[in-house]
């Protein structure tokens, strides 16, 4: 199993680090979390072949974790991809991210591909691939939010996640509300952990590392201006690891 970091950066554009996903990889199957702007640009840079992938969970609707689906897409296309495409995504979003290829114009009949969404819910397991998994759970990333939603249309799921693969636990947390947020899975022993830090104080993931301890801690989505990162691999040296775009890790 081998985890690759494409992007490593924040919600703003930096010449430095792509917006922050990862690829999950386990045997014949490419899992690729959130597809934010420049993803197809960020994939090359990788040499992260399209057709390569299996699936791709978006894990919520903010831009800089989903606006590059349909160009993403659109390059599968381009490069005659004929096997299916999985899309992971939380059951109340289903429709919006499908209405979202579709108004891009990206039609199945013209894909010659097969579009799978599959609906994640709340606190249930879904099968991505051969002893690989992921289960969702709510997290507060979103809930001031839900003021500002006028129309009282919208939803909105934001989640943090367990990946099982071959029995061995990795919990992202996705983007959050606050420090309770990296706990949603402490039910779990937790082998590998994956934390942003844009909207979690560092005191806040090092107690969670120092709590639940995991073999390695991995930290991304991280602001280009913020030196503390450095700080914290001089303490915690191979334990606690700023990503980087590119970094390629075997689990």
């Amino acid at each position: 199993m081998k985890i690759i970091f494409i992007g490593t950066g924040s919600g703003k554009t930096s010449l430095k680090r792509n917006h922050s996903s990862f690829i999950i990889t386990n045997r014949r199957y490419k899992l690729l979390v959130d597809a934010g702007d420049g993803i197809s640009k960020a994939l090359l840079m990788a040499k992260v072949s399209y057709n390569s992938i299996n699936g791709i969970l978006i894990t919520h609707l903010h831009a800089d974790h989903y606006a590059g689906l349909p160009s993403l897409i659109v390059q599968m296309k381009m490069n005659k991809r004929r096997e299916q495409l999985d899309l992971f995504v939380h059951k109340d979003i289903a429709k919006t991210v499908s209405d979202f290829i579709h108004h891009s114009y990206l039609f199945e009949e013209k894909l010659n591909f097969k579009l799978n969404v599959i609906d994640l819910k709340e606190n249930s397991e879904a099968e991505v691939g051969e002893k690989f998994s992921v289960k969702f759970r709510q997290n507060s990333h979103l809930d001031e939010y839900i003021k500002f939603d006028r129309t009282k249309r919208l939803e909105f799921p934001c989640g943090s996640f367990l990946f099982t693969v071959n029995n061995i636990n990795i919990f992202y947390s996705g983007d959050i509300g606050s420090g309770r947020d990296l706990r949603l899975f402490d039910d779990y022993r937790i082998n590998y952990a994956i934390s942003e830090t844009t909207h979690v104080e560092m005191s806040e993931i090092i107690k969670y590392y120092l709590n639940s301890r995991p073999k390695i801690l991995f930290l991304t989505h991280i602001s280009e201006e913020d030196r503390i990162r450095n700080k914290i691999q001089r303490i915690y040296r191979d334990k606690i690891i700023a990503a980087y775009d590119g970094l390629t890790v075997s689990i």
